[in-house]
Formats: structure tokens, sequence, C-alpha cells
């Protein structure tokens, strides 16, 4: 994971306007996830039901789960899920390294989490803030893809304490080339997000116009090329 704590004192730079800002919503609609004969649970879609599976993160006596349409755990599945036919199925509820390195490094820090407000970007199956929201942190989790946040809504309510109560999580469908969240937020959270070069310069802005003076950055990334341009510019900018 890269943590790099924003310049404090550094001039607000103004969020890029947008036609309509980001829609958000914390109620608890849940999208069609029915269970198939044999048990097995399935996401309804327009183009046909997908199978999900559950992958559970144990970490310092707790447990975090969640469901996905497949992992990609290494190089070779990666080259492979890529090169294969993608169009029904968005990247975003497939479970990615980067997803699981960065719910560690929040889990490790535990007791930093309470009433901190979080934007998380391109939140996929939303594990990283959901185990944020677990240790009392205020998040707003953004993806581009509808169907990421509908079952980011499902795994958010699957991970309710014992009381029943939900977690502090919101949820926005977000487009990174028209953002206009005004929000200053605590923390921005992004695993994976650097991989296409033409999005880093709107990442940049985000970084830039959404996170608080003193606020902190927490990027997991598998070492692509195309991120270390970015984070390089901005290591010398004084990040």
């Amino acid at each position: 994971a890269w943590d790099v704590a924003g310049r404090v004192g550094a001039p607000a730079r103004a969020p890029a306007r947008l036609r309509a800002p980001p829609r958000a919503t914390t109620s608890p609609s849940t999208p069609r996830m029915p269970l198939g004969t044999d048990g097995t649970l399935t996401l309804e879609t327009p183009a046909g039901p997908l199978p999900l599976h559950e992958y559970r993160l144990r970490l310092a006596g707790r447990e975090w789960s969640v469901v996905h349409t497949g992992s990609v755990l290494g190089f070779w599945d990666e080259q492979r899920f890529l090169s294969e036919a993608r169009d029904r199925v968005p990247y975003g509820l497939t479970l990615w390294p980067s997803a699981i390195a960065l719910a560690h490094e929040i889990a490790a820090r535990a007791d930093a989490w309470r009433d901190v407000r979080v934007l998380e970007l391109g939140a996929g199956t939303g594990l990283p803030g959901i185990v944020a929201a677990s240790f009392g942190a205020r998040v707003r989790q953004t993806d581009r893809q509808a169907l990421a946040l509908d079952v980011c809504r499902h795994n958010g309510a699957r991970n309710r304490p014992r009381d029943g109560s939900p977690l502090a999580i919101a949820y926005a469908e977000a487009d990174w080339t028209l953002w206009d969240d005004a929000t200053r937020y605590d923390v921005i959270l992004g695993a994976d997000v650097l991989y296409s070069e033409p999005m880093q310069p709107h990442l940049r802005r985000i970084f830039e116009g959404s996170l608080a003076p003193a606020g902190r950055l927490l990027l997991a990334d598998p070492f692509r090329k195309t991120s270390f341009p970015l984070l390089e510019a901005m290591a010398a900018d004084g990040w």
C-alpha cells in the first residue's frame, strides 16, 4: 500500500464541474441475489444471472465476508482474466489482490478510523471501505458501475455489527471524468485505481480537490508500470 499525507496548508484546487453531482444513497435497498437450487448465490443482471462466490477475511480476531463474481490472485490469473471476453462482467465485480491488501492495511490501523470521513474510489466489491466502516469510519463508496454498487450494498449489509445496526456507508455512482463532490475527506482509499493513464489526471484532480488539509491518501497498487509516473510526480510535488 502507498500512504501519503496531503500537503498541509496547500491551496485547495476547485473540483471539476459536472453536469450533475454523483448520486448517493444510504438506503438499504439490495439487488436481486436469489439462491439457486444448489444453494449458490447469484446476481441478477440484464445479461442473465451471474454466480457469486464468498471471500472471508480474518484478521485480529475479526471476520468480514464479501461476495464477488471471481477472484484474481496472481499475475497469470490477471492475464487470463483480461484476455477473456468480459463484455457482461464489470471488472469491479471481481475480487482483486489490491483490495485484500488495502483491507489488511486498514485493519492494521484499527484505532485510527473512529469518525473519520472516508472516500473510496472504484469501490468494486467494497471490502476496504467495509473494513474501515466496521472500525467506526463514515465511508462514501463510489464506483462508475451500478452493478458494482449493488454488490457493495449487499456486502455492506452482510457485515453489519451483531446488534444489526447498519454500517455508516453511503453509496454513489461516480465518473472520475465528471467529478463534482465538494466534500473534503480525511482519508481517500483506492485499490488498484491507477491502471489507466488517461484517467490519472482526473484522479489527481480528485485527490487534490477532495482531500482535507492534512488528510491522507491510502492506495494499494500491484506495481503497475503505468502507476509510477503519477506516484513519482506526486512525490516530487510534496505528497
